[in-house]
């Protein structure tokens, strides 16, 4: 199927209960210097069958973001405020034995790191047949085929002969396909992808979100894929919610965002891209860094680095509000985007 046939079988769905539905979420960081706001009152829907990209820079929150929905926070971070229901359940409200009973079943997640995500002291037949064990109570016997089975969905060569190999046997590429095999075991309503394909080759990488955009199709789920990576999120999502220093400045449908970006953050990482690029010429790029999170200014969390700001820029925080049917977009001044 082709991503655009995708996202027009998206679109039908675009008024469908969303499976996951994530409302002002905000995670804090305690440090020695302080305590940090790394994610703040984001809020954003996956539908089944449809891809959702959270997008922005290094740092910017994403990734903080998926270990607070499936719950692996280190030690020090905790989500202070918010809501993440999936099929009715809240996941911030609900304790440990519930997060686990519904990891796998009904929420997965996929590393970009998968030699450190697998166990080197297991071969992968055995980690790829426990979580049939623990959530079916499936013998040895038919868990190891169920094992089979999955890695000849994801395309693992011999898989009745690999089922006894270890992790660091295996490439890049099909390590990271059994992670993904691992996430898909017991059919989650909700895969999320964080950054898959890093350190994979260009080959590797379109076999891989292939193979995502494939299952996606067979087991009706809904992806959230994490990525700095504007071709990538062009290539393969329906809709994107843009992130900067822990906040979505912008969502919408692919599309429409990429066509018409309604933030000048937004229209500064597109024009980051050398699309026309000859020998020579300049590169462009968002001049200045992101805003220190122990320091976040008062007002627009972007001010330092837009060309559009202004006063009101520096006293009041814009929120995420409608500018277009389907479109949001946390600026004063989205009409003259286009401008900058």
């Amino acid at each position: 199927m082709t991503a655009a046939v995708d996202r027009k079988l998206s679109a039908e769905k675009v008024d469908a209960d969303p499976v996951l539905d994530v409302d002002g979420m905000t995670v804090e960081i305690r440090t020695i210097s302080g305590t940090l706001r790394a994610v703040n009152e984001v809020s954003f829907q996956a539908r089944r069958g449809e891809t959702l990209a959270l997008l922005g820079e290094s740092g910017c929150g994403k990734s903080m973001t998926a270990t607070a929905l499936v719950g692996l926070l280190e030690p020090v971070a905790d989500v202070v405020s918010g809501t993440a229901k999936l099929g009715g359940v809240d996941l911030f409200s609900v304790g440990r034995r519930k997060r686990r009973e519904m990891a796998g079943t009904d929420l997965a997640i996929v590393f970009q790191d998968a030699l450190t995500a697998l166990n080197p002291l297991y071969t992968v037949g055995t980690q790829l047949a426990e979580p049939f064990r623990i959530h079916h109570n499936m013998s040895a016997k038919d868990a190891k085929r169920k094992a089979v089975e999955l890695m000849e969905r994801v395309g693992i060569p011999q898989p009745e002969t690999r089922l006894n190999s270890y992790p660091h046997q295996f490439s890049g590429g099909m390590r990271q396909r059994l992670l993904i095999a691992m996430a898909v075991a017991l059919n989650p309503c909700v895969l999320i992808a964080d950054e898959p394909t890093t350190a994979l080759d260009v080959t590797v990488q379109a076999q891989i979100m292939a193979l995502l955009r494939d299952l996606r199709s067979e087991y009706d789920m809904a992806v959230v894929l994490i990525t700095h990576d504007l071709a990538l999120v062009a290539e393969e999502a329906d809709r994107v919610a843009v992130m900067y220093a822990g906040n979505i400045v912008e969502t919408g449908p692919v599309a429409e965002v990429f066509a018409d970006p309604q933030h000048p953050y937004t229209k500064g990482l597109l024009n980051s891209v050398p699309v026309n690029a000859r020998r020579g010429d300049d590169l462009k790029s968002i001049g200045g860094s992101p805003p220190d999170l122990q320091a976040i200014p008062e007002g627009c969390v972007y001010q330092e680095r837009c060309p559009l700001a202004r006063e009101i820029c520096s006293t009041n925080r814009p929120n995420l509000h409608f500018v277009t049917t389907g479109r949001k977009a946390a600026c004063h001044f989205p009409n003259e985007v286009t401008n900058v």
